[in-house]
């Protein structure tokens, strides 16, 4: 009987039809079996019924060439592997396609999906089938097929032929899930000792102290629970190869068939089918079709990129593919082929028994493509392909650890370089070749054991049931690997599709890397026609002022008011007791700016601050102007003309900001304490608005004010301002230091580069009239 026929008029509960297979399978039953009914179990997400999310997916475009009308034999149950609901009774046929298909999943997860939720729709499966009229020997059964999609490395670590059969172990499921949650919950408790803790807030700190105590406890609890997540992976990897399985996807797969095997089979016709490696389509829906990256793909991507020197492979491995759509053909004629109930059938449908890949061929027909297609990497031409000579693992691996080392020791230097384009570029390398190292490392580690197998898998049952088929079915449902011509597959088919969105991504790269990454934000002037609202909220645009504005730090703006009134002799010797305490003021920088705020400002003890103000009016102004960068200028100015309100924010005292009064409708500086004699005390009126002190006082103003921050623009240049620019909605980093430059590309924000026209010497001043001053001899 053809395929069409015998599944005429069935009812086909599909699970997993978002995913690849299932997408695939549900596009073959609409387009070639029109006799059937799909029922596809769908978990609803938060907002969208699994309803919409079928709708959504039978707009998509492979299911264009499915005549008109198909969509209507689809029919949705919402539920999922976590709470699947009760099942229709008069299903015929049930494939499972859904699961974690996730190499190295927290261990618990692992079992919750590939394990008890196999056990959750099994225990459904055989409800639906249970006949209401069973006799006093027990209740009967429909027959109900139940197809469950598995994986051929279920078999674990083996070496030679693997047979189609039940994979032969001991391993208690039960036993094995009960303990994996305990371990989930063990490593969980563990996170939260005084010994874990206090290691991941060192880190979090030594990163974010700069940004204030808010933002060192949202890092460390985010590395707290990457703790949490890595070390679960390692427990459901390392129990995995303990019992034998490569890692703990193949290891809960087998318990998962196991499961079915103690379940379903006793009572239902069940197959268990097993594919190996699952690639782009051979030619339907046409040629290179496939969703994602699967799992040779990256290492195929990162080879063509240049980012691959090397693979841990055996040359004469196999790496076992199939075609997606030989696939769903497959699971198409043997969900039409039921076995005897109690009698499980088991079937692989591989490639590597009878057409072999292997590592060697992938290299050369890889490299091949390349050759011809090569990523174009813009300014620097086309990708320099590396030549793989298959060395063994081992040697890969000290080739990456010594990468790894090296990286360290560069990373620890750049924490401690002054802020510059070349350090910025540097960091920028820098990060570059540690995602290189950790791409490098996840797969040496999660790929290693497929890379150098020494099994194949037996394939007889598939093979003869392909044979079986009616000539015209071979033709339309045909899933021989062995008509696969690797080098076209992979050269002409495979390559150009995974390529294709690397391709159109890399052309907005390039435009956007052409153009110094995101765009710099434009500032519209308000129209004068346009009537001023009032009522309006105001936009608000906030302004650091040291290292954004101008270039200077605290210490340069006590030097600008303190050098000029002491003699020749009184300069040097301020200079260097200065510089005797700059290692304090760098300490107390990298620890807490308002430390170094504190420290810098007790040398204006003395000083007479109306006098200070006066100095700076008359003298110092056009100095200070001179060191505020023209952009800067310019962008304030815009933002005026745009009518938003511009805020300056600074850890600089009062006077120094007097200058740069006419720009800015309010200033928020750091105020000297003074005595009843006018005198500077040396103390501040209050605590200085760093790190995360800036944020609140932002918030506090925007509520006061009736501004809404979402639309709020934020410019400054350090890593301690980092809150403050999480807390606008147009954020931009300005000349940023390396840790706010690394946060701000990978928050994706504009980086400018506010430089000072003629780059004055830092402390050379006009001659001041030092009876102005009064500063302390």
């Amino acid at each position: 009987m053809r395929l069409a026929d015998s599944l005429d008029g069935k009812r086909i509960l599909l699970t997993g039809v978002t995913g690849f297979v299932g997408e695939a399978l549900l596009h073959k039953l609409l387009r070639d079996v029109p006799g059937c009914t799909v029922v596809a179990m769908v978990r609803p997400k938060s907002g969208q019924p699994a309803q919409d999310r079928v709708t959504k997916l039978l707009a998509k475009p492979i299911f264009a060439d499915v005549p008109e009308g198909a969509a209507a034999r689809v029919e949705t149950l919402s539920g999922d592997l976590g709470a699947v609901p009760e099942l229709p009774r008069d299903l015929d046929v049930v494939v499972h396609c859904a699961g974690d298909v996730s190499f190295d999943p927290p261990i618990q997860s692992a079992f919750d999906t590939n394990v008890i939720g196999v056990k959750a729709l099994v225990d459904r499966v055989v409800e639906a089938a249970r006949r209401e009229d069973g006799d006093a020997d027990g209740p009967g059964y429909r027959p109900l097929h139940y197809v469950h999609v598995s994986t051929a490395y279920v078999g674990g670590r083996r070496r030679g032929p693997v047979m189609e059969t039940s994979v032969e172990h001991t391993v208690d499921w039960q036993a094995e899930y009960d303990a994996a949650q305990r371990v989930a919950v063990r490593i969980e408790d563990t996170s939260r000792t005084p010994a874990v803790l206090q290691k991941l807030l060192a880190k979090a700190e030594k990163h974010h102290d700069r940004a204030g105590p808010l933002a060192v406890a949202v890092d460390a609890e985010e590395r707290r629970r990457t703790w949490v997540s890595d070390q679960q992976k390692a427990a459901g990897g390392d129990r995995a190869r303990t019992l034998g399985w490569t890692d703990v996807y193949t290891f809960t797969k087998a318990l998962g068939e196991r499961v079915v095997e103690q379940v379903a089979a006793p009572v239902l016709p069940t197959t268990v089918y097993r594919p190996s490696i699952i690639e782009s389509a051979l030619t339907t829906p046409y040629p290179g079709w496939i969703e994602g990256f699967k799992m040779a793909d990256p290492i195929i991507l990162a080879y063509g990129r240049g980012e691959l020197p090397e693979l841990p492979a055996a040359p004469d491995s196999v790496i076992d593919i199939v075609p997606i759509d030989l696939v769903v053909n497959s699971i198409i004629a043997v969900a039409a082929t039921p076995p005897p109930v109690g009698e499980p059938a088991y079937c692989h449908l591989s490639s590597g028994s009878r057409n072999p890949c292997t590592f060697r061929q992938l290299y050369d027909y890889v490299r091949e493509y390349f050759a011809q297609h090569p990523f174009d990497m813009d300014s620097r031409g086309a990708v320099r392909l590396a030549t793989w000579r298959f060395p063994g693992a081992r040697i890969v691996e000290r080739a990456l650890t010594t990468g790894e080392r090296a990286y360290g020791v560069a990373e620890g230097a750049l924490s401690l370089a002054p802020r510059s384009d070349t350090v910025r570029s540097i960091a920028r390398n820098l990060d570059t070749q540690k995602r290189r190292l950790d791409f490098l490392r996840r797969y040496m580690d999660l790929y290693r054991a497929y890379t150098q197998v020494e099994l194949y898998f037996v394939d007889d049952n598939m093979l003869a049931l392909h044979r079986a088929m009616d000539p015209e079915d071979q033709e339309l449902f045909g899933f021989d690997t062995a008509v696969i011509d690797w080098e076209h597959y992979l050269i002409e088919v495979h390559c150009p599709a995974i390529t294709k969105g690397v391709r159109d991504y890399d052309v907005i790269r390039r435009k956007r890397n052409r153009s110094g990454g995101p765009t710099p934000r434009v500032i519209a002037p308000r129209d004068p026609a346009e009537p001023v609202d009032p009522e309006a909220a105001p936009v608000l645009a906030v302004f650091d002022m040291d290292g954004t504005l101008l270039t200077s730090n605290i210490i340069e703006t006590y030097l600008w008011v303190r050098l000029p009134e002491l003699s020749t002799a009184g300069k040097v010797k301020e200079l260097a007791a200065t510089a005797a305490r700059l290692p304090l003021y760098l300490r107390a920088e990298r620890r807490d700016r308002g430390a170094l705020i504190r420290s810098a400002y007790r040398r204006y003890e003395g000083a007479d601050l109306r006098a200070l103000e006066e100095m700076v009016d008359e003298t110092l102004s056009p100095h200070v102007l001179q060191r505020v960068s023209g952009a800067a200028i310019r962008r304030v100015r815009e933002h005026r003309a745009a009518g938003h309100r511009t805020v300056l924010i600074t850890g600089a005292v009062t006077p120094i900001t007097r200058p740069l009064a006419p720009l800015f409708d309010e200033i928020v500086a750091a105020e000297l304490h003074v005595d009843a004699r006018g005198r500077c005390t040396g103390f501040l009126k209050r605590p200085p608005l760093v790190g995360e002190a800036r944020a609140a006082w932002l918030r506090r103003y925007a509520s006061v004010e009736g501004a809404d921050l979402s639309k709020a623009y934020g410019y400054a240049d350090s890593h301690s301002d980092l809150p403050m620019l999480q807390a606008v909605g147009r954020p931009t980093a300005v000349s940023p230091d390396v840790t706010l430059f690394r946060e701000a590309r990978k928050l994706r924000w504009p980086i400018e580069d506010w430089r000072t026209a003629g780059r004055t010497a830092r402390l050379q001043l006009p001659n001041i009239d030092t009876s102005q001053a009064h500063l302390p001899g």
